[in-house]
């Protein structure tokens, strides 16, 4: 997984850990906020982003999910079981995936940003 996103387990947790002060992530936030200017992308924002995106995309791994954003992160958690670290996981995937297809992304972020509930 790329390094700007991590899966772990953490105590009786298992979280993912989006660190929105990586150089590739805030080279991609700048992209965003030029086509939306509500997208500046702070961990906050992130943390709208991709619950909108779940919402629509994915819903299940919103199930016992909670989050902790801070300005500089996004973290993702759920009580540790086999259940919640495949939704981990696979929350890990949907991050490097749409931050590799930054265009896609950015799309997206143009067509659907006035319906995210951004900080």
């Amino acid at each position: 997984m790329a390094d700007y996103v991590q899966v772990f387990s953490l105590g009786e947790n298992v979280e993912v850990l989006l660190n929105a002060e990586h150089e590739k992530i805030l080279v991609l936030g700048e992209k965003m906020n030029a086509v939306c200017e509500d997208a500046y992308m702070n961990g906050y924002n992130w943390e709208a982003l991709l619950q909108y995106y779940l919402e629509k995309n994915d819903p299940d791994i919103l199930a016992d999910m909670k989050t902790d954003p801070e300005a500089g992160m996004y973290v993702a958690y759920w009580p540790l079981s086999p259940e919640n670290e495949a939704r981990a996981n696979r929350l890990g995937e949907i991050i490097r995936f749409l931050v590799e297809q930054e265009d896609m992304l950015c799309r997206f972020v143009q067509e659907e940003g006035g319906s995210v509930e951004w900080d």
